[in-house]
């Protein structure tokens, strides 16, 4: 079923039908709905829904979108009609493979910021077609990728669902090692079906109180369950859970359900209205976070693209491997920030049609912008360490300083008098040439006057050769070698006589009026 205004985009999928399954990024999916002009650079909160397949992951989650497309109004789910976005289906086959992010990301302002939400659906784990590799790998990519992760479970909370998550706890425990920051953000478990409300009410405080229960540490267990339960703790910023009861006979048996409303349950419906406003009322979005600063929607794609080179082989990687890459990316895209900020300032400030700057300003407002871009990146919380950023630290200046170059060099091709300097160098000299011709035929020292006079027609010809080049734009590389002789000339001989000019003539003019002085004391 497809909803208007958008669509679900495979951005992650698996080729399950060769004996070594494989998985590929569509990158310009993933960009077609992050890179947008009006998102880019907006904090991105991403909601993904994980679990068992054929547990109603899709049918939630077109639940999750007239929530978000009403823009959390009270009445979003008073609409009576059909249920539509994500593709789902009754039955007992998979329908949703790899990863989906709906194509449209939804706009609020949060705690003061303008942010932007992003919904994910993930391939169910363990239907006949998928290895552990597969469940787990996409399982990974979706808690990795995201700032709330929604659990989906049915009936209860079972000991193998908490042992799912035990491969993270390990990356987690060593990138808290490497921060002191939780790896992850918000777990929401959310129990579908839930049989027991004798014992734990419907909703979130029913919910709290199965997970406590679940999470508690006793001595008779084993201490690799223990440590589980520790590690998860310690793993996750926020863990909550909410107990929602079954949608209705008629969501479950009828093969021709289309997702009209008034075919759920009631009970369904009213808990679903207490439960989504926990996850996505505008006041409780959590942005997706790395090295202490929220993720931009642009930098999501690289974290996409790092994470699916590690997963790329037969076997899961170590979670030391999964670390590793994320030091690095964090490092890129702290790295990338700075960068977009010394360009963007030295664009304004050069770039483009603006006016030429004098080169000693232009010196300066580089010292003072690149400072403020080496302050960006080193404002970023990076993994790894002083160490490990280092490297991309001298990246980062290295970078900064050749794109310095080219700014100015774009600058000085602004610069009129510059622009002109070949011209007029090689007529000055033409024009000295000249002089000395002539006064040399007036005392007879023809030998001198004709030499000036070849100098002449040299002078001539290399400046017409030059204007050629300069109209034709062939053989350039003459072009370049005649600027730099006479720039050569310019600053070393007419700039060094033109500023001893200035400095003898500005002694005269101090001196003068101390002349006059003494004169009058003569007198």
């Amino acid at each position: 079923m497809s909803a208007t205004g958008g669509r679900a985009v495979q951005i992650v999928k698996i080729n399950d039908e060769e004996s070594e399954h494989s998985f590929t990024l569509d990158i310009d999916a993933l960009n077609s709905i992050l890179d947008k002009p009006e998102v880019r650079d907006k904090p991105v909160c991403v909601i993904a829904v994980a679990g068992a397949f054929r547990k109603g992951k899709s049918f939630l989650l077109n639940f999750i979108l007239r929530y978000l497309k009403s823009g959390g109004k009270e009445d979003w789910i008073s609409s009576e009609e059909e249920l539509a976005g994500f593709h789902w289906r009754g039955g007992s086959d998979r329908d949703t493979t790899g990863i989906l992010m709906w194509s449209e990301v939804f706009p609020f302002r949060s705690k003061g910021k303008e942010v932007v939400v992003a919904i994910m659906d993930t391939q169910g784990s363990f239907d006949k077609n998928s290895t552990v590799r597969d469940c787990a790998t996409i399982f990974a990519l979706s808690l990795m990728t995201s700032s709330v992760l929604v659990y989906n479970l049915f009936n209860n909370i079972q000991e193998d669902d908490l042992q799912h998550l035990h491969y993270f706890t390990e990356y987690g425990r060593l990138a808290l090692d490497d921060s002191g920051e939780t790896p992850f953000q918000h777990l929401q478990f959310l129990v579908r079906d839930w049989q027991y409300a004798y014992e734990e009410p419907y909703g979130k405080e029913g919910g709290q109180n199965i997970l406590n229960k679940q999470l508690k540490i006793e001595e008779k267990q084993h201490p690799e369950l223990q440590a589980l339960r520790t590690n998860l703790t310690s793993c996750f910023s926020t863990m909550s859970c909410f107990l929602l009861p079954h949608p209705g006979k008629h969501v479950a048996t009828n093969p021709n359900f289309k997702g009209t409303l008034s075919d759920i349950d009631e009970e369904f419906l009213e808990h679903l209205q207490t439960f989504l406003p926990e996850i996505l009322a505008p006041e409780k979005l959590v942005v997706k976070v790395l090295g202490g600063k929220g993720v931009k929607a642009k930098d999501l794609v690289t974290y996409f693209k790092s994470y699916m080179e590690i997963f790329k082989g037969n076997t899961m990687p170590e979670p030391k491997s999964m670390l590793e890459v994320t030091i690095e990316v964090n490092n890129l895209v702290s790295l990338a920030s700075a960068k977009e900020l010394y360009m963007a300032s030295m664009e304004s400030l050069c770039g483009g049609d603006r006016p030429y700057l004098n080169e000693s300003v232009l010196d300066l407002e580089h010292t003072r912008i690149l400072e403020s871009a080496i302050q960006e990146f080193d404002a970023r919380k990076k993994m790894g360490g002083e160490e490990f950023s280092t490297k991309y630290r001298d990246q980062l200046i290295k970078e900064l300083e050749e794109a310095f170059q080219q700014f100015k060099a774009h600058n000085d091709s602004k610069n009129i008098f510059k622009a002109a300097n070949t011209p007029i160098t090689l007529f000055t000299i033409w024009a000295i040439l000249y002089i000395i011709s002539q006064m040399c035929s007036l005392i007879m020292l023809t030998p001198v006057s004709n030499l000036c006079n070849v100098l002449m027609w040299g002078i001539v010809i290399t400046g017409m050769t030059w204007a050629y080049i300069k109209w034709g734009g062939e053989y350039a590389h003459i072009g370049s070698q005649i600027e730099e002789v006479t720039g050569w000339v310019w600053d070393n001989v007419f700039q060094v006589l033109l500023a001893k000019a200035a400095e003898q003539g500005t002694n005269y003019a101090v001196r003068k009026p101390s002349d006059n002085n003494n004169d009058d004391v003569f007198y």
